[in-house]
């Protein structure tokens, strides 16, 4: 899928992608499971997937955990039938059981298991670029990344990569197979990766596409206080440090600064969070959690602004 022009593209790191700086992420329209957004409109879902191709985003990233597979079905339905598909990016690592429960897995026949129900749940032949979601259970990640190879070979995936790995978890997989891309945790609040793993991604040309470039909607210039506590009781981030006590001042705080930059340029602060996400160079592009079209509209231009010239807070000065 082509993004139209002005859209900035990206190459992910040494595979042929050639991705929209922004990516659509799909862990919250999952619905309602143990680390759920709450209940989801499905067809408010499907709009905004639609919402969020038209304005050029052409890559999701998705995870059969995120809803106990029903993120990755959304998904399926939403571009079934399109003639010129986005890229879709989903995982492996974590199964469940009939009552809910998740235990990690990266054995041989688990991740088989898991690529063969991704594959039917988002009704696709191949899947762009399959990725080990945790490094769980470490002494498996060997034989996960030694099956992704294979599976790689056999045409199943395209390209392959890891989330949440540090440098030295990273240079064991790139023993056994290249390492296409990264996916860390990486926004204004949480720069814990700028220390030594976006530095060893930018040396090694592995693409990184960070997650939670809003910082789970703190960063986004519409969260309050009073917003939190009205969040519902199934909303994982209710129990999230990050949204309670010092913590959530101090966060407040940077959303406030982002909100002052985005006046000073023309953006909003959502805008403005994703953007500082994409100066650092070792960046390929973002997700960006979308639940509505709304949002979809307060995102689209982030890869358009030059922060250069402004400063933000470090969360380990306050």
């Amino acid at each position: 899928m082509n993004p139209p022009p002005g859209m900035k593209l990206a190459r992910l790191g040494n595979s042929d992608l050639e991705l929209s700086r922004l990516g659509f992420g799909a862990w919250a329209i999952g619905g309602q499971w143990q680390y759920g957004w709450g209940s989801q409109d499905d067809e408010l879902s499907i709009k905004t997937i639609h919402a969020a191709l038209d304005t050029g985003i052409n890559w999701i990233d998705t995870a059969p955990v995120y809803g106990l597979g029903h993120s990755e079905e959304v998904i399926g339905r939403a571009i079934s039938g399109m003639q010129s598909k986005p890229y879709v990016f989903t995982k492996c690592c974590f199964r469940w059981d009939h009552t809910g429960d998740i235990t990690p897995s990266l054995a041989a026949e688990s991740v088989r298991q898991e690529v063969e129900a991704s594959l039917q749940r988002l009704q696709l032949d191949v899947i762009d670029l399959y990725q080990i979601h945790w490094p769980q259970p470490l002494e498996q990640i060997e034989e996960g990344w030694e099956t992704l190879a294979a599976l790689k070979q056999e045409g199943k995936i395209r390209w392959i990569g890891v989330s949440n790995f540090s440098v030295e978890q990273i240079q064991l997989m790139e023993k056994i197979a290249p390492v296409s891309s990264l996916q860390p945790n990486y926004n204004l609040i949480h720069r814990e990766v700028e220390t030594d793993i976006l530095p060893y991604c930018l040396k090694q040309g592995i693409g990184t596409i960070v997650y939670s470039p809003m910082a789970s909607g703190l960063l986004s210039g519409k969260m309050t206080r009073e917003r939190i506590h009205q969040l519902a009781d199934d909303d994982w981030r209710r129990s999230n440090p990050d949204f309670q006590g010092p913590e959530l001042d101090r966060n407040l705080a940077i959303a406030q600064r982002c909100l002052e930059v985005g006046n000073a340029v023309g953006g909003s602060a959502a805008e403005i969070a994703i953007a500082w996400t994409l100066q650092h160079p070792a960046v390929t592009g973002a997700i960006c959690g979308l639940r509505n079209p709304e949002q979809v509209e307060g995102i689209k231009r982030a890869s358009g602004f030059d922060l250069s010239s402004f400063d933000f807070p470090h969360p380990l000065d306050s």
